[in-house]
């Protein structure tokens, strides 16, 4: 029996050692509550565990292609180029939820945001983020935060380790300073 706990012991190391080499050591840290599940990628509808962005400070934007808020891409795009490297984020979820502004597909939606901003960021398939039916990302960036969008390009701001969520309204450009001091605050914390 000693032997089988020594071994097996041995080989949960082993695993957990792997498992770091596997996918990284910041990967492997905790995963917080509110990243703990998987969403559909927009280009390929595979599912991406949202896990893999523990450790960052993540933005967390729901976009639509027909909106006025929509030139909002490029300044997130440049948000995401500019502080990526000190571990910001910036993910983005088409919705469709006010005033029918992302009637397209996965396919239409992607190639829309190659192909007019360039952007590179991660971008998820479509969700509510409103209402009984919201996506449970968005219930639960909207409890914690007591704000829910009101709109497209509504932002959540979230900390390094899932705990703090800021929100902000469309009408907050990606390059605004009270955002933009939220976000170096929370990229200097570790």
């Amino acid at each position: 029996m000693f032997k089988a706990r020594q071994v097996s012991r041995a080989a949960h190391a082993l695993c957990a050692v792997g498992l770091v080499a596997l996918i990284g050591p910041a990967q492997a840290a905790t995963c917080p509550a509110l990243l703990d599940r998987s969403v559909p990628r927009l280009q390929d509808e595979q599912p991406q565990s949202l896990c893999q962005y523990a450790g960052k400070v993540v933005l967390v934007v729901n976009t639509a292609s027909q909106c006025g808020f929509t030139p909002q891409y490029k300044g997130l795009e440049a948000l995401y180029e500019r502080l990526r490297g000190e571990g910001l984020v910036v993910l983005g979820f088409p919705s469709n939820d006010f005033g029918g502004q992302e009637p397209g597909s996965a396919t239409e939606i992607a190639a829309f945001c190659e192909n007019q901003f360039a952007v590179k960021f991660p971008m998820f398939s479509k969700v509510t983020v409103k209402g009984d039916k919201a996506h449970p990302l968005y219930a639960d960036l909207a409890r914690r935060s007591g704000k829910s969008p009101l709109w497209n390009f509504h932002k959540y701001l979230v900390s390094r380790d899932g705990q703090t969520v800021r929100s902000y309204t469309s009408l907050t450009e990606p390059d605004d300073a009270a955002l933009l001091r939220d976000v170096r605050a929370m990229l200097s914390a570790r």
